[in-house]
């Protein structure tokens, strides 16, 4: 059974909000009454897609007692009761409890693992696929940390990625991909393995995460581009140290001051999603055992270029459209994660 009470209490809250974006909130409510407001608009419309079929169904079955009306009755509820257990399951969904940080931007960050040369061509590979996936939805997707090997391959690169649910669908794509092919820089035909980690990260703000001026070290270097040439003849990239937790990350744009602003932002990021996975393993000994956990030590998905298929090792799921994901074609991949996830969260709810 559905918790009407609840239901009761979801609806009651948003005609208050409701009411009070009407009225005009002071300045400084505004914007956490809009999110909030955002929030439980769609959980309710599903409640109201629910409640009108129930009425719908209630209304059939009384007309059954109308002898004019008894045959439009019988036609129409079995197509009623047939509706019926997916707005349930619909309404279900919208109700398991939310994780704050899917509205977030995200940071992407990428590395080569095992493979040498061919890891970090893949590393590259799987940026290009992000950045058509991104475009595909409308997001924006900024390289801001990019260090490259001598073939064009990548040993590092971080970007940030803002748009409508980024982290919600993004947050999936966290660990280990694993590619199987024949590299370009191999002469005798043979395949092989290699890797890449991918690291998503929601982003923090400054309200999340205050890092005192006496956790961090920050140096002043050189910034340098392809072929060590130098960028600019002044001591523009910046390094920060954080202290405490050991973290250091770097930024090389040209601008000084743009790079403590960049690497402070991933120093937050990093700090705070270490909060978040150090209270995932206090609610979940078996984290590894969560689709969308953000594990980057498991081996989640493997490109099988000879056989053109892709294989995500979390839900058993294969596809042979290995050309269409690399292009950025992640949906069906994605949708199919988010689906098991919530099959989960429902499981565990005992629904």
């Amino acid at each position: 059974m559905l918790p009407h009470d609840r239901l009761h209490q979801i609806t009651d809250r948003f005609e208050f909000l409701e009411a009070q974006l009407r009225a005009g909130p002071r300045a400084g409510e505004i914007a956490r009454i809009s999110r909030e407001y955002a929030d439980l608009k769609p959980v309710v419309e599903q409640i109201a897609a629910y409640r009108q079929i129930l009425t719908d169904i209630a209304e059939a079955e009384a007309m059954l007692e109308d002898a004019d009306m008894r045959t439009l009755a019988q036609e129409e509820l079995p197509r009623l009761r047939a509706l019926l257990p997916g707005v349930e399951h619909a309404l279900r969904v919208a109700l398991l409890p939310g994780d704050e940080a899917d509205a977030r931007p995200a940071m992407i960050e990428i590395r080569p693992g095992t493979g040498g040369e061919e890891a970090a061509l893949f590393a590259g590979d799987l940026l290009r696929m992000y950045e058509r996936y991104a475009e595909a939805r409308g997001w924006r997707l900024d390289v801001i940390e990019h260090s490259q090997t001598g073939l064009g391959g990548i040993r590092e690169v971080v970007a940030h990625v803002t748009g409508k649910g980024v982290f919600a669908r993004l947050k999936y794509e966290s660990g280990v991909h694993r590619v199987q092919r024949v590299p370009s820089t191999e002469s005798g035909g043979r395949i092989h393995t290699s890797a890449a980690t991918v690291a998503v990260l929601p982003e923090a703000e400054e309200v999340d995460i205050d890092i005192p001026a006496s956790d961090i070290r920050i140096d002043t270097m050189r910034a340098s581009g392809a072929g060590g040439q130098h960028v600019n003849t002044t001591d523009s990239a910046v390094r920060i140290t954080h202290m405490p937790s050991g973290i250091v990350v770097t930024s090389s744009e040209k601008s000084q001051h743009r790079n403590r602003e960049i690497a402070m932002s991933v120093l937050r990021t990093r700090l705070y999603d270490l909060g978040r996975q150090r209270a995932a393993v206090n609610r979940a000994a078996d984290r590894k055992a969560q689709v969308g956990s953000g594990d980057r030590s498991e081996r989640i998905r493997t490109y099988n270029f000879p056989q053109g298929r892709v294989t995500d090792h979390r839900i058993n799921l294969t596809l042979y459209k290995l050309d269409q994901v690399m292009l950025g074609s992640l949906d069906e991949v994605i949708d199919a994660l988010i689906a098991d996830d919530q099959a989960r969260k429902l499981a565990e709810l005992g629904n």
